[in-house]
């Protein structure tokens, strides 16, 4: 007889996007089944052996800010990390750490494990229970059947998985992994919209075949760095493994130029949207003929095993031809390749048919996160997990939703432009999609975040106490340079001299002498210092970029306010917008598919102009919605 059990919250898929859905559900005490094709690959990394970078680390920041997992796992499992954009301001500063990808996928599977609430599960989830637009759990291939109250679905790209090298095309989850078609074809049959996204990787070739010698070295910082708000400097590795840098060149494009014949990207065989920002190697030579060559990043797959990938070589070429690539770079010329690259097709569940919490409109209790939701990226799916798993949790609890807004995080920036605008491609979050990116920084991300992870229940005490403790710290500093003043001392004075900057006329205050472009409170701390007084480098940090980017930070606060006003004003859940005479055809039909829940929300949606939401306010502010909706019912 088929197994029969109730979850409050059931995870469908253990990737990066799972992970974070089963771990924020079960510690904010559900009763949480984590269901994966495989156990041997949660948390695997089938792309790019590395968390972080532009706009990613800082996502990865938030997610720990708010109690997530990714950030405290890469900093046990790294192999390098290396603070990227550092000659630019702080708003653009990233991480970026390679990770030994064995070590990581083992490490989370083994926090899983250990976490209460929390079963997981090896099994094929075959179909959903759906009863009257309510998913109350999943059916396996073996006829067992969990019930639950919530479903959250990260499948990745596993969704009727479909594997492209060459004219070759087999159904395939990644890296060969078992496909999810029986799940695709019921999320079809449920009545949500699909669609076809295409993503790829490059080849993975052997270390000992490399020739490093005329390779650039690309080492990782002595300065300590951590993704997780938790981590310590005194843990930060001294013997971190270099990367290298070679690139392609003339003959390697003529060798693709040769084959683009043979390219299924160009041949038809790929038939899904693949990642602007993310291109295969073909793709780039065609769109960037001019260029003489293109960067390729040699990133070692981990301490125990001699992979290593070919970063900025993705394709889908045949493997001779890639074969022939490989042996055109310089320092690859004898280079065994391991693993063949491949494009991969998948299904994707459009994000237009998403609340702002990630569940669906058409089916109450499913929620969707990660790359089936049109994401690409291990930190865009890790986010929205969470996201997801908070919601699901609380809408158990009976609580208010939990939606970070778009001068909240960079999570919020995401979820709302999957939301409100949809994609047509695989969804890469950018710096230049966050409006007010200078607040939402990666040294920040606890002062933004915290207090509510703690709100929701997964900031643990010790944590809370040391956030509490590094506000402290940075308001009671801030206030002493407010009175502190630096008067033209023979020291001070020689000091400025040697920096070709103004010397003082008179005493200043240390707030006001900080705020010289030229000058770092590391320099000013000598004149200042008060012997018992010692103060950590993450809150100097903060206190020099506080008082540096005061005027840009308090003009960005303005727009937040400005935008809170607007987040304020909600939209009635059963509007008929049809029924607003005054409303352009394409603001009803836009408005009516993706159903903003604030005036805000409607504001950012393309095809929604400023008349149509003056038109909008007005309706509600007049009351005249609620009459139209009481004459429809």
């Amino acid at each position: 007889m088929s197994e029969i059990k109730e979850y409050d919250v059931i995870v469908v898929g253990g990737g990066h996007a799972g992970s974070e859905a089963a771990l924020a559900s079960a510690r904010m005490g559900m009763d949480t089944l984590l269901v994966t094709l495989n156990l041997d690959i949660i948390g695997f990394m089938p792309c790019n052996p590395s968390i972080g970078g532009p706009a990613k680390g800082v996502v990865v920041r938030e997610i720990d800010a708010l109690g997530g997992e990714m950030g405290k796992n890469i900093d046990k499992t790294y192999i390098q990390m290396r603070m990227l954009n550092t000659g630019k301001g702080p708003a653009v500063r990233a991480l970026r750490a390679q990770a030994d990808k064995y070590a990581y996928q083992t490490e989370l599977k083994h926090t899983l494990e250990e976490t209460e609430n929390l079963t997981l599960k090896q099994g094929i989830v075959e179909s959903l229970l759906v009863t009257d637009d309510v998913c109350h759990g999943v059916v396996l291939n073996t006829g067992t059947k969990f019930y639950s109250k919530a479903v959250i679905i990260t499948a990745g790209t596993a969704l009727r998985g479909e594997i492209i090298i060459g004219d070759l095309k087999y159904s395939s989850g990644p890296n060969n992994s078992l496909p999810s078609i029986g799940l695709a074809n019921n999320l079809k049959e449920l009545g949500l919209e699909i669609d076809r996204f295409k993503t790829g990787t490059p080849p993975r070739v052997k270390s000992s075949t490399i020739d490093y010698t005329v390779t650039e070295v690309q080492p990782g910082d002595i300065m300590p760095h951590h993704f997780s708000f938790e981590s310590s400097d005194a843990d930060y590795r001294e013997d971190q493994l270099p990367c290298w840098l070679t690139y392609t060149n003339l003959d390697t494009h003529e060798v693709i130029r040769d084959n683009l014949h043979r390219a299924p990207m160009f041949t038809g065989i790929v038939e899904g949207v693949g990642a602007r920002y993310c291109p295969s190697i073909e793709d780039k030579v065609v769109r960037f003929s001019d260029k003489p060559r293109h960067q390729i990043f040699l990133e070692p797959e981990g301490e125990n095993t001699e992979e290593v990938y070919v970063q900025g070589l993705s394709t889908s070429l045949p493997e001779d031809v890639q074969h022939d690539m490989i042996k055109s770079i310089e320092g690859l010329e004898n280079a065994e390749i391991m693993r063949s690259g491949y494009a991969i097709e998948y299904d994707v569940v459009v994000p237009h048919q998403l609340r702002p919490t990630l569940e669906t409109m058409k089916i109450a209790g499913l929620y969707t996160a990660g790359q089936t939701n049109g994401t690409s990226g291990y930190e865009e799916a890790a986010c929205q997990g969470l996201m997801a798993g908070i919601n699901a949790a609380l809408k158990i609890q009976g609580k208010e939703p939990f939606i970070l807004k778009r001068s909240d995080a960079y999570i919020g920036v995401l979820i709302d432009d999957l939301v409100t605008k949809g994609t047509n491609e695989p969804y890469r979050l950018l710096t230049s999609r966050a409006e007010y990116r200078l607040l939402l920084r990666h040294d920040n991300a606890d002062l933004r975040l915290t207090q509510k992870g703690r709100d929701i229940g997964l900031v643990d005490d010790k944590r809370y106490v040391d956030y509490l403790a590094k506000k402290e710290m940075i308001e009671l500093e801030m206030a002493r340079l407010e009175k502190l003043r630096l008067k033209p001392t023979p020291e001070v004075q020689a000091f400025l001299k040697s920096k070709d900057t103004a010397p003082l006329k008179d005493g200043i205050l240390a707030r006001d002498f900080l705020r010289r472009p030229e000058i770092t409170y590391k320099e000013m701390e000598s004149f200042i210092k008060e012997d018992d007084l010692e103060l950590p480098r993450y809150v100097t940090e903060q206190v020099e970029i506080q008082v540096k980017y005061e005027g840009y930070i308090k003009k960005a606060q303005a727009k937040v306010e400005k935008l809170k006003r607007m987040e304020a004003k909600k939209i009635p859940a059963n509007i008929d917008y049809k029924a607003i005479n005054s409303l352009a055809t394409e603001a009803v039909q836009k408005l009516e598919k993706i159903r903003p829940e604030t005036i805000a929300q409607a504001s950012r949606i393309s095809g929604v102009n400023p008349s149509d939401i003056s038109i909008l306010m007005v309706y509600i502010e007049q009351g005249r919605i609620a009459k139209i909706d009481q004459k429809d019912s």
